[in-house]
């Protein structure tokens, strides 16, 4: 499926919200500018280090995955609530476009910057000591199940800091499946185990700068790099838009257990 891309200003048209109602996912380039990818992945590696020192294991109960770079030096791969640890990611969430996309939920709807796992920056690059290359099929709204609630919109909203071609890898979806019932929800892959290609999935690859979102109940997966080495490097952030009770972590919140199914990932 070859789909369609937009551009994102201070309100979603309808035809970009129809887009979103049909097939649970949209796509906007030139979000932001490559001056403003550097200074956040500077940032990141500023993040990085202050972690390394201080061998931080877990944000707000959410555990940070290491790995290693192609060089063998230790690197964060995941991180939890980053934008809690430097102004560059805390400003970012203060764009005047990123409101417009809380439309997608209604009322209610706000970033959750402090929710969930806040906003998260994830770091790929395939190489021999690298952690994370990959994430199995899975659906965000299997978080509220393991709330003890039933699953309830919640948007995952990427910003792309790398160039992805189909064998970079990168985000895979099943268009759709957002209108899902709950059995098929839970049950129509194994959870993180996954990793197999669908034949109706659909390859999002985005152009640094650009931006995605996606229905938290949508089947996806992020696909391993076919190319190894610096030019599988990616690195991209998402933090969710989420409505209902507002429920902040903090230092004492617990790890839950989808979290330990998703440290599996490799």
């Amino acid at each position: 499926m070859e789909y369609q891309r937009f551009f994102l200003g201070d309100q979603l048209t309808a035809e970009q919200r129809a887009f979103f109602d049909e097939f649970g996912f949209i796509h906007f380039k030139n979000f932001i500018r490559a001056e403003t990818i550097d200074l956040i992945i500077r940032a990141s590696q500023e993040v990085q280090q202050r972690w390394l020192r201080s061998n931080v294991e877990k944000v707000n109960g959410v555990p940070i995955k290491y790995g290693a770079d192609l060089d063998g030096s230790k690197i964060v791969q995941r991180f939890a609530f980053i934008n809690q640890h430097h102004p560059v990611l805390h400003e970012l969430l203060h764009d005047p476009r990123l409101q417009a996309l809380l439309q997608l939920v209604g009322a209610g709807a706000r970033l959750g910057e402090n929710e969930k796992d806040g906003m998260v920056l994830n770091h790929y690059v395939n190489g021999p000591g690298s952690k994370f290359t990959q994430m199995g099929w899975h659906v965000d709204g299997l978080r509220d199940v393991f709330y003890g609630k039933k699953p309830g919109p919640m948007l995952n909203v990427g910003i792309h800091l790398s160039n992805l071609k189909p064998e970079n890898g990168g985000l895979r979806v099943i268009p759709g499946t957002h209108h899902q019932s709950l059995y098929n929800l839970l049950f129509r892959k194994a959870h993180f185990f996954n990793n197999e290609a669908d034949e109706q999935e659909v390859a999002i690859t985005p152009s640094a700068g650009d931006l995605t979102v996606h229905d938290g109940r949508l089947w996806h997966r992020v696909a391993k790099s076919s190319v190894t080495g610096e030019a599988s490097r990616r690195r991209v952030i998402y933090v969710p838009i989420i409505a209902g009770k507002y429920e902040p972590k903090n230092e004492n919140s617990p790890t839950l257990l989808y979290q330990r199914f998703a440290g599996l990932v490799k």
